[in-house]
């Protein structure tokens, strides 16, 4: 039964980590934490916007110079988020990398 109990928690924590607002929430997190780090010509240039329709699509705007600062601010929240939402964050930084270099 114990085992079963933690399966089922698991499973939780596992579907709140991919919810639309906790993922907003880590969007906004990353963002505010870039702008921070980011010279203050570039913080205008760092922008999520949510698809109102699809509130799992989210498009996170930035220049090229300011992905540094991003994928920084990413990478320093994720420990601190559910590992589903830590997945889909470190899949995210994977992306703006990929789309960084073409």
């Amino acid at each position: 039964m114990l085992v079963l109990n933690r399966l089922l928690q698991e499973i939780e924590d596992l579907k709140l980590g991919l919810d639309p607002n906790v993922l907003s929430g880590w969007y906004q997190k990353v963002a505010s934490d870039a702008r921070s780090e980011a010279p203050s010509h570039l913080t205008d240039s760092i922008e999520v916007v949510q698809d109102p329709i699809l509130p799992m699509k989210f498009e996170f705007k930035t220049s090229r110079r300011a992905i540094k600062y991003v994928i920084e601010a990413i990478e320093r929240n994720l420990s601190q988020m559910p590992m589903a939402t830590r997945l889909y964050f470190q899949k995210l930084a994977e992306l703006i990398q990929a789309e960084a270099l073409r």
